[in-house]
């Protein structure tokens, strides 16, 4: 349930939250927390259920893959429950609407700041459901749920992206021998840190040009190396 105490009404701007254009003050916050009252974690998680039941059939009949990124930060925030933060929350998900049209946006940022997520393991757990990766690195200040953490290098933070790569070749490899149109899975480098003339562009933050350049040609080194014969996931 969203926290209502928090202080009097003063006369700020709320920037725009994840997945919005949108500014808020923050009375208008407060009236949008206000609005999941009664909603709890089953209530919300039975809520995707019923999304997912009616429009995967349709992604089924159109030929189409639909996939969910995780909760990000992946832990209750404002108050609000979270539903896609853990291998289980996946896993209920995909077992409670069981298509291969149903699936997985895997966030290798998002769900890495929780320490009992197994990036390489969820990899292999859910490979044939998906249907599009995010590959960001982040580091935790401590292994508590919640914790603070910071985006690093796509290469360093607590993730093994070498191991999740691996395990992402492997099923695209699989797909292959299946003769699947989609054997490819699409990636992106996701966000990246901000280096040379980043620093004065003013992008939105967390997507800075050159920062996600280098941390594209880093992703596509390690996987062009496990595509070399010598290791077999060509």
């Amino acid at each position: 349930m969203p926290d209502e105490k928090l202080g009097p009404s003063v006369a700020i701007s709320v920037r725009a939250l994840p997945g919005s254009a949108d500014g808020y003050t923050l009375d208008q916050l407060l009236e949008k927390l206000r609005s999941y009252r009664g909603t709890d974690r089953t209530r919300l998680q039975q809520n995707l259920v019923d999304f997912l039941s009616e429009v995967t059939p349709v992604a089924e009949e159109v030929g189409i893959n639909i996939c969910a990124h995780g909760d990000d930060p992946p832990w209750p925030l404002l108050g609000l429950p979270r539903i896609l933060s853990t291998e289980a929350d996946y896993a209920h998900m995909l077992g409670q609407v069981d298509s291969r049209a149903n699936g997985v946006t895997l966030c290798t940022g998002s769900l890495g700041a929780r320490a009992d997520n197994d990036l390489p393991f969820i990899a292999h757990r859910f490979a044939e459901r998906i249907h599009f990766v995010h590959l960001r690195n982040v580091t935790r200040d401590t292994d508590t749920v919640p914790c603070s953490f910071f985006e690093d290098e796509h290469l360093e933070g607590g993730t093994d992206m070498v191991a999740v790569i691996a395990a992402l070749l492997g099923e695209e490899k699989r797909r292959r021998a299946e003769g699947r149109e989609d054997h490819r899975i699409p990636m992106r480098p996701d966000h990246g840190q901000e280096i040379l003339d980043d620093l004065t562009r003013g992008a939105q933050p967390g997507y800075p040009a050159i920062g996600r350049l280098e941390g594209l040609a880093e992703l596509r080194g390690i996987e062009r190396t496990l595509l070399h014969p010598q290791y077999g996931l060509a």
